[in-house]
């Protein structure tokens, strides 16, 4: 059996419903929000959308639109809809990792190798683990293969042997999956355990989430999913993304790209970081803790993918005060932090308001509309609150 996918049923939820008003937001800006996506939908930008805002512990929108499926026959999305996270993953991977590196199991400044010690194959000796999680590592585009997503000791073997593009620390370059497949080694390194049963353990379960956040779908879980898709080739429209909507993707669990959740699950996760490393009585990491991993590692750096500062921390990046960054607002506070999934989200939280907000699609647009409407929508949110 392969214990590594199981879940554990959870009740209830750890944010109490409030409505929007008592939370000092404005609806109307909310309406204006609903309207946009709701002109999405009816354009054929994407098939379906999850929005979820929280402020003070408190959950104060949570809506579905369309539908979870387009193929063979519609699906209506609802609010038990499970969505790709794409690289939102990469911060529930990152709130797991800062919680072993509190228990002592190792410092951000280690090196890989100091716990994966054929990691230093390939010149890759002196790689840290904050230049990993930061983007710094100097092999974004080194590639785990299906044969390795679920045979670990493959993954290992593989991850080991990448090559390195550049001098580690030279660049800021936005590694899409291969940092964080090497954290999940790191994970399993540190712990003796599978990475997906510890990010579900220690993150996911423990705040109460275990219904609402996974990294490593269970089968049982299959039927919940919105199935991702992509633009048509002629144009209008959008078709089934076959490759991200295969049993295989879903369990892997990769640690970079392939969580799945609600957007219920990732406000109330950013909820947790916007009061000090504790949800609803539960504590997750030390505020100290949180001062080190949410602070700008990179400084005004340009990351060389994104083609502008992002201002990395340790899981997400922050707003800083460069002219613009992807995905967060315009309108936002230079402390505001969060992470995207390439071409169909993004999710954040607001020290300065206490406000958290998600927003999943399940259609794999790209740029330029794709950042176009990111900026617009976290900006009629940011305008929102009072």
């Amino acid at each position: 059996m392969d214990t590594s996918l199981q879940t554990r049923p959870t009740t209830g939820f750890p944010l109490p419903a409030a409505d929007l008003e008592s939370l000092g937001i404005r609806r109307e800006q909310i309406d204006r929000l609903v309207a946009r996506i709701e002109r999405h939908i009816a354009e054929g930008r994407y098939p379906g959308c999850q929005i979820a805002l929280a402020r003070h512990g408190k959950l104060g929108l949570y809506k579905s639109f369309g539908n979870a499926a387009a193929e063979p026959r519609s699906r209506a999305a609802a609010d038990d809809t499970l969505w790709l996270l794409y690289s939102n993953t990469k911060v529930i991977t990152a709130v797991a990792l800062w919680a072993l590196a509190e228990r002592g199991l190792f410092s951000f400044s280690d090196r890989i190798a100091d716990h994966v010690p054929e990691f230093a194959t390939n010149a890759k000796g002196n790689i840290t683990i904050l230049q990993t999680i930061t983007h710094q590592a100097g092999f974004p585009n080194a590639v785990v293969g299906p044969d390795a997503w679920t045979d670990h000791e493959r993954l290992r073997e593989v991850v080991c042997n990448f090559p390195l593009e550049w001098s580690p620390g030279s660049k800021v370059h936005y590694h899409g999956l291969s940092a964080h497949w090497t954290l999940g080694v790191l994970i399993e390194a540190v712990t003796g355990r599978d990475f997906r049963d510890v990010i579900r353990e220690t993150v996911c379960e423990h705040l109460g989430l275990g219904s609402d956040l996974y990294v490593g779908l269970p089968e049982n879980e299959f039927g919940r999913t919105a199935d991702m898709h992509e633009p048509m080739p002629a144009g209008k429209g959008c078709r089934p993304l076959a490759e991200n909507n295969t049993a295989a993707w879903r369990k892997s669990g990769a640690p970079g790209g392939a969580g799945y959740g609600t957007a219920r699950g990732m406000v109330a996760l950013y909820q947790m970081m916007l009061n000090g490393g504790e949800l609803a009585g539960t504590r997750m990491v030390s505020p100290r803790l949180l001062q080190y991993a949410i602070r700008n590692h990179t400084g005004d750096r340009v990351d060389e993918f994104m083609g502008m500062p992002m201002h990395r921390g340790l899981g997400p990046h922050l707003r800083g005060i460069t002219e613009n960054v992807r995905g967060l607002g315009g309108f936002a506070s230079p402390r505001t932090f969060g992470h995207g999934g390439v071409g169909t989200s993004y999710c954040w939280g607001d020290p300065d308001s206490g406000v958290s907000f998600a927003y999943i699609t399940n259609n794999r647009v790209s740029d330029p509309w794709h950042s176009k409407r990111l900026d617009l929508v976290a900006n009629l949110v940011h305008a929102a609150i009072v």
